[in-house]
């Protein structure tokens, strides 16, 4: 009773994925590596499945790997995460080491419908360890003499040959020679060869795009720097400048978002190069470059282009979000003075507004005590034998006093 986990099938199948079935030279192999678009993983899957089915092949099509068998070719597909591999395998002797007709009609059917775009197109030759090696003229025949890479791979078991250009009919040409290989050694040796070459292809897409957009990035960092230079010496308005610097910002934004994956995919590409490379087990051959030199030369710089490509989007990026601090700071800073003076005035016309009221309320209590005083008038001239005029000086302050205590009665309940 095993609780297996949902993906504990997938892991076991993907331990024994991204291999060749076994072969020994004599054996001719054709393999096309193809990009992917959006929903391409799916469209080159059902391209298989198609494959199979007008074959009438009752093999399983998993969802990244498959082996078909068209006797006397096998066809080999995977697919990885941007790209698509469709490798043919002749074995068997030849005479023509590079001839793309040897893997008809199946090579018409493959390339008919393929989804995507072809990144990389490869014939493989592996000579049998009794042939003899090729001369000099043959070599200049299939290969570019000035560009010729000649090295002894896994430890002097073979020996590999290219030129790694792309020749009139659409391929390039790698030619192995058998010195001491058995067993799966063949085919692991052709897997990493290939995989070196297209993981290399892969982590070279991000080089164009650098290039091209590296002007771009020049012209946005010339400009933050005078929009830096305008904030320290306050030459032009600050909502102005704070709407170039968001309209700078969203640009940089824009250059990370649409650069940051083909980057990482470009370091981490080139990293799987580099580990396919050191497994390989070069040896030189004198007078002649290696793989290792080969790809170093080029590799490498292209990595560390994007690497600075992507350092300096960045940093851009980091120094306009300081920039933008920094003015914010200041506009705040602004606003906040502002506020101060504001309430400075305020206050003033608070104070002012406070002394009128006083001043209203001291006429006030003239004008009440005068009424008062009049209607007290009144009833004390009905008295008989009172003095009128003494009596009316009395009740003056009388009168006065009460209405200013009322009102400042009145002003402490107001203020409770």
């Amino acid at each position: 009773m095993i609780r297996s986990h949902a993906s504990r099938a997938a892991l076991s199948e993907e331990m024994h994925v991204r291999r060749l079935p076994r072969f020994a030279a004599p054996c001719r192999l054709m393999q096309i590596v193809t990009l992917l678009g959006e929903n391409g993983g799916d469209a080159a899957r059902d391209h298989i499945e198609l494959l199979a089915q007008s074959a009438q092949l009752l093999v399983p099509v998993a969802a990244k790997y498959a082996v078909l068998g068209f006797d006397p070719v096998t066809l080999v597909w995977e697919r990885h995460t941007e790209f698509a591999t469709y490798t043919l395998l002749l074995p068997g002797a030849f005479d023509a080491r590079f001839d793309p007709d040897h893997f008809e009609p199946l090579l018409a059917r493959v390339m008919n419908g393929m989804p995507g775009d072809i990144i990389r197109a490869t014939q493989i030759a592996c000579v049998a360890r009794d042939a003899a090696d090729p001369t000099p003229e043959e070599q200049a025949v299939w290969f570019d003499a000035e560009a010729t890479v000649i090295c002894d791979v896994a430890d002097g078991a073979a020996r590999m040959l290219s030129d790694f250009r792309l020749n009139p009919d659409g391929y390039g040409r790698l030619l192995v020679l058998d010195r001491d290989m058995a067993g799966d050694e063949p085919a692991q040796l052709v897997l990493r060869l290939q995989e070196l070459g297209n993981y290399r292809n892969m982590a070279l897409l991000g080089l164009p795009l650098a290039q091209r957009l590296t002007p771009v990035v020049t012209g946005l960092e010339a400009r933050l720097a005078g929009l830096t230079q305008a904030v320290s010496e306050r030459t032009t308005k600050d909502d102005q400048l704070l709407d170039e610097l968001t309209y700078l910002s969203a640009e940089l934004a824009r250059l990370v978002a649409e650069t940051r994956y083909r980057m990482s995919a470009t370091r981490a590409y080139a990293q799987i190069s580099m580990d396919r490379l050191a497994s390989l087990k070069i040896g030189g051959v004198r007078g002649h470059q290696t793989l290792f030199d080969f790809t170093e030369r080029r590799l490498l710089p292209a990595v560390r282009t994007c690497d600075s490509f992507s350092t300096r989007l960045e940093d851009i990026s980091q120094r306009a979000a300081w920039t933008s601090e920094l003015l914010r700071t200041r506009v705040d800073i602004a606003l906040a003075t502002q506020n101060r003076d504001l309430l400075s005035s305020m206050d003033r016309r608070t104070h002012l507004q406070l002394r009128l009221q006083q001043a209203v309320e001291g006429l006030s209590v003239v004008a009440i005590s005068y009424y008062l005083v009049a209607l007290v008038g009144y009833m004390l001239g009905v008295i008989p034998g009172l003095r009128h005029d003494l009596a009316m000086a009395l009740a003056v302050p009388l009168v006065v006093a009460c209405v200013t205590l009322a009102l400042l009665r009145l002003r402490r309940k107001l203020h409770e």
